[in-house]
């Protein structure tokens, strides 16, 4: 018990250290900007690391790197170079340049400088968008890990195709004088299928049961949805993913290669039904709409029917607070209350926190999966902590408490994302995860690699 306990406060330890640092390094770097009149953009959420459209780094070096490199460069005053490669003291050298180049190679800052001035080239796309505003996209994602994670990484020793991803889409564009419309279509074939059907449905309905399935493989129909943009409006009516939680189904908008157990077992994948979008004003969105319960595919389980409902609110440049909650008949998982509420600090250019709050509370029993019990009542708290090294490398850690009918379990996840295209990523993580109540103690490594077109 000692033990265990040891290792969460390791990890608190751990990520309070490095948001001391960095924040720290912000406080520098935006005195030295305030001098020099220079702002900084702002992301927030997976956005921060995870897009497709990443926007190309500023060339001028940080203080920070220029004086890394000119420490160990012999440029006393942070120089530059003049011809054959001397230092100059007139300008600072900029590290993504082979000026003052004092290493290379694995023992040198070659490396290190090829993996901070990267450049991921633009993303390949086998189906260009179309006239008519239509695009067709994709991924697949293989992976790899050692243990079962109770999670979605459940078939362990063999390298998986967890998600052949495709999917239609035509995004309503809102604007002030018209409405436009939309729509959007989604197929999964991998492993990670069976976790994504509409699993709310009574069996035969949708893609539930309903020869589907091969062995651990099957076929999933995540999302079919249809949308409406104009004015400050933004309405979806279909089978849609949920808004609720951090973390996604899609493996390309997560950090990690595995997911956590809050949004395993707290929150619902997708609902049929409508959700709506309201735009108050650049700070502030409204959230409100419909489902026939939690997890269905156009079919109704046992009378469900529950309200959608919250609010993305930016309430500083370096702080979105995100609250969405589900109330009423939740199909599978009874007559409830359930919210997620997110805070997203920016805390510096390239290091983000986020804080996340689930709970659930039912009346009703769901599946208890690999616990064996009820999961009327439960809670969960997520800290992630993410550092954009470059475009192409992220480090990030995931420090996470779940709590079930009384009984606690604790993952600590630490992992690396590497980048060398647009369109390809690998995330090798480590996981611990621990339960005094189980006498469970588990090591997990694992990777992935996802191809996106």
């Amino acid at each position: 018990m000692d033990g265990r306990n040891s290792k969460m406060r390791h990890w608190l330890l751990l990520f309070a250290a490095i948001a001391v640092t960095r924040t720290s390094e912000a406080v520098e770097r935006t005195a030295g900007q305030a001098q020099s009149g220079q702002s900084r953009s702002v992301a927030t959420g997976s956005q921060f690391y995870y897009t497709s459209d990443v926007k190309e780094q500023d060339t001028a070096p940080s203080a920070q790197s220029v004086s890394y490199r000119s420490a160990l460069s012999g440029c006393a005053n942070g120089g530059s170079c003049q011809a054959g490669g001397t230092c100059s003291t007139c300008q600072p050298c900029n590290p993504c340049s082979s000026c003052c180049d004092w290493g290379g190679g694995i023992l040198g800052l070659g490396l290190l400088d090829q993996l901070s001035c990267c450049s991921l080239g633009d993303p390949i796309k086998l189906f260009p968008e179309s006239c008519r505003c239509v695009n067709i996209g994709g991924w697949t994602q293989f992976g790899h890990h050692n243990n079962d994670d109770l999670t979605f990484n459940r078939h362990p020793d063999h390298v998986r195709l967890h998600q052949g991803y495709l999917f239609a889409e035509r995004v309503a564009e809102q604007q002030e004088c018209c409405w436009d419309w939309g729509f959007r279509g989604d197929i999964i074939y991998g492993v990670d299928a069976q976790d994504t059907q509409a699993f709310g449905n009574s069996p035969g309905n949708w893609d539930f049961r309903n020869g589907f399935d091969h062995g651990i493989y099957g076929w999933a129909l995540p999302q079919a949805y249809l949308q409406v943009a104009g004015g400050n409006w933004n309405i979806k009516a279909g089978k849609f993913y949920t808004p609720v939680g951090y973390e996604s189904v899609m493996s390309p908008a997560n950090f990690f290669y595995s997911r956590s157990l809050t949004m395993n077992y707290s929150e619902p994948f997708t609902h049929t039904g409508f959700l709506s979008t309201y735009t108050v004003s650049d700070n502030l969105e409204l959230y409100g709409g419909w489902s026939l319960g939690w997890d269905t595919g156009f079919n109704q389980f046992r009378g469900g029917s529950n309200s959608i409902g919250g609010f993305k609110a930016s309430v500083t440049d370096d702080l979105t607070i995100t609250y969405v909650n589900t109330m009423g008949d939740l199909g599978w998982r009874g007559q409830g209350y359930t919210h997620s509420l997110l805070f997203d600090f920016t805390l510096t250019d390239k290091l983000n926190y986020i804080v996340q709050n689930d709970v659930v509370s039912t009346d009703a029993a769901g599946a208890g999966g690999p616990f064996q019990s009820n999961l009327n009542d439960t809670v969960g708290i997520n800290q992630y902590l993410i550092y954009k090294y470059s475009d192409c490398v992220g480090i990030g850690g995931r420090l996470e408490w779940w709590k079930f009918d009384g009984t606690s379990l604790y993952v600590a996840t630490g992992g690396v994302n590497y980048k060398p295209h647009a369109n390809l990523i690998f995330r090798p993580e480590i996981r611990q995860q621990w339960s005094p109540a189980f006498d469970y103690d588990e090591t997990i490594l694992g990777t992935d690699v996802i191809l996106t077109f």
